[in-house]
């Protein structure tokens, strides 16, 4: 079956001259975070975009029992030794991608029972692939909840009884499940597609259980990079200290994060200008306030020399999300790609041009 960013896929066939679903594919894309993160945690704003980079997909069959099925990379359980094992567990953990999968049916499923919404009593299979490399910032876990959630809404003909406004808190319910700590953002960005404005203001957030969310034409971006490193940090553990002085009241934390948030603001403003020199300087911004607020050693050094990199080559750069992958911008145009691409290389960085990605609401999202 083909995917493409540009709406979701389903295929039908005739079954005794009806037409009824027979594979159900969904992909979600890597998420970046170009700015104002990490204040949607905090009542903040934020600008975001998804990229064809990298993405989740998700596969639902019909079948007799409902089965989740491990992917046979992610989910390894047969091991050539001890040490295999070990090493395995050392460097990819120990979940992979079944449990997202899980979570997800489980939340869906609640949540049509508490609002009344019926589900037929098929079954099914769920089967995942992703590409997204681990720990880099690019919302691979919301990816595959993400493309999940789709199969589930088109398997059951929901989608029109479930509002895009709500599904980004649901995917990250599913994830909460887990243990997993994030904020709204990336799951906004990843239902939603393109080039996405986000304001989660407390009154909207208290009052409707979701921000306001503006699409902008992606044409509006300049030419951006990505850089992330092959063995990134936990990208997971970085919000906790953060979160904690920001509920005790901590003013320093508090102003920090309206400044981040009022960089997204300032950076909408700058798109629609195309004033690209303006943009520059708020990416910068937004990491450094981001350092000043979390530390050296919570970002960790190897996250570090990615933005210093970068900006060695003159390039405006700050993390993607939490840490493992940076947005990079030559404000000077393709001599300066040139020089940051022999820094990355040079450093043990990959590093290649952003795609974005097209808006993936369909006509049904859009009109309910």
């Amino acid at each position: 079956m083909e995917l493409n960013g540009s709406s979701p896929s389903l295929t039908k066939i005739e079954r005794n001259g009806s037409s009824a679903p027979a594979i159900i594919e969904h992909k979600a894309f890597a998420r970046i975070g170009l700015l104002g993160n990490p204040s949607d945690v905090y009542y903040g704003r934020t600008i975001s975009l998804n990229i064809e980079n990298f993405w989740a997909s998700v596969r639902l069959e019909p079948s007799s029992d409902l089965l989740i099925r491990p992917h046979p990379t992610h989910d390894l359980v047969k091991f050539a030794s001890l040490d295999h094992l070990v090493n395995r567990l050392k460097n990819e953990g120990y979940y992979g991608g079944v449990r997202l999968l899980m979570a997800t049916c489980k939340v869906f499923t609640n949540y049509c029972k508490e609002q009344g919404i019926h589900l037929h009593n098929s079954n099914f299979s769920l089967s995942y692939d992703t590409n997204i490399p681990r720990q880099t910032g690019l919302s691979g876990s919301s990816a595959i909840v993400c493309a999940t959630f789709s199969c589930l809404l088109d398997f059951y003909k929901v989608r029109d009884k479930i509002a895009v406004e709500i599904r980004p808190q649901l995917i990250l319910n599913a994830e909460k499940e887990l243990g997993i700590v994030a904020g709204l953002q990336d799951r906004v960005a990843q239902v939603y597609g393109g080039l996405l404005y986000m304001d989660f203001n407390k009154e909207s957030m208290e009052k409707y259980g979701h921000g306001n969310y503006t699409q902008l034409d992606t044409g509006l971006l300049p030419p951006l990079h990505l850089i992330y490193a092959e063995n990134p940090s936990d990208s997971g553990k970085v919000h906790s200290a953060v979160r904690q002085r920001w509920l005790d009241g901590d003013t320093f934390i508090i102003s920090s994060m309206e400044e981040v948030a009022s960089l997204a603001l300032q950076g909408k403003r700058a798109l629609l200008e195309k004033d690209y020199a303006k943009l520059a300087t708020l990416m910068n911004q937004n990491f450094d306030l981001r350092r000043q607020m979390f530390g050296d050693a919570s970002l960790g050094a190897l996250n570090i020399e990615m933005v210093e990199v970068a900006r060695r080559a003159g390039a405006a750069a700050k993390f993607t999300g939490s840490g493992g992958a940076v947005v990079a911008f030559c404000p000077d145009g393709q001599s300066q790609v040139e020089v940051l691409n022999n820094a990355c290389k040079k450093a043990g960085f990959a590093i290649e041009p952003v795609r974005v990605v097209p808006s993936l609401l369909n006509e049904i999202d859009i009109r309910n």
